[in-house]
């Protein structure tokens, strides 16, 4: 396991204020989704360590992430369902609350938010926050399977590899992060 890193909790008040900030709609800080950005940087930073410094088991690891987020989230999700009915049982507002459901379950809401304007809150987007845990979900499966294969290649390919990923950032960069 790693040590208790208290500036990491600091780096967390940072991000957790920036978001509250962001949403609360103060003019002068319209920058706020860099919160976001910092959680996501002490996420793959303390993953990146647990994998790299453990001996590492994908069972395990996998397992261990799945009784964190899933029964939390999926009660949460059914709660705001029930609540949800309740509050507005019209079929337009409940059939795009399924969309939005559907994607939330899969964590996938990242791609269905993104393609359906993020800031068009309304109630039947209750899951719309979602979209950063999908990222995160998203990253718990992809990423330690990424590290396994890189520490497995020999240096050449890990060389060209690396480079071609800094290619691809820099376009996304360029392009603003979008792909459509």
């Amino acid at each position: 396991t790693i040590s208790y890193r208290p500036e990491i909790d600091g780096l967390r008040s940072i991000a957790v204020i920036a978001v509250i900030l962001f949403h609360s709609k103060f003019s002068t800080f319209s920058h706020g989704f860099f919160g976001v950005d910092i959680f996501f940087v002490i996420s793959g930073y303390l993953i990146t360590k647990i994998l790299i410094e453990n001996k590492f088991d994908f069972k395990d690891f996998y397992e261990r992430r799945v009784r964190r987020i899933v029964p939390n989230y999926f009660f949460i999700l059914f709660a705001s369902s029930i609540i949800i009915y309740q509050l507005n049982p019209d079929i337009y507002t409940l059939r795009e609350f399924s969309k939005s459901s559907y994607f939330s379950i899969s964590f996938l809401s990242n791609y269905y938010f993104m393609a359906n304007d993020y800031f068009q809150q309304n109630i039947s987007r209750p899951f719309l926050h979602t979209w950063s845990l999908s990222i995160e979900e998203q990253f718990y499966i992809f990423y330690p399977l990424f590290l396994f294969f890189f520490k497995s290649i020999n240096r050449n390919l890990k060389i060209s590899l690396f480079l071609i990923l800094i290619t691809l950032n820099i376009i996304l960069l360029n392009s603003g992060g979008n792909l459509k």
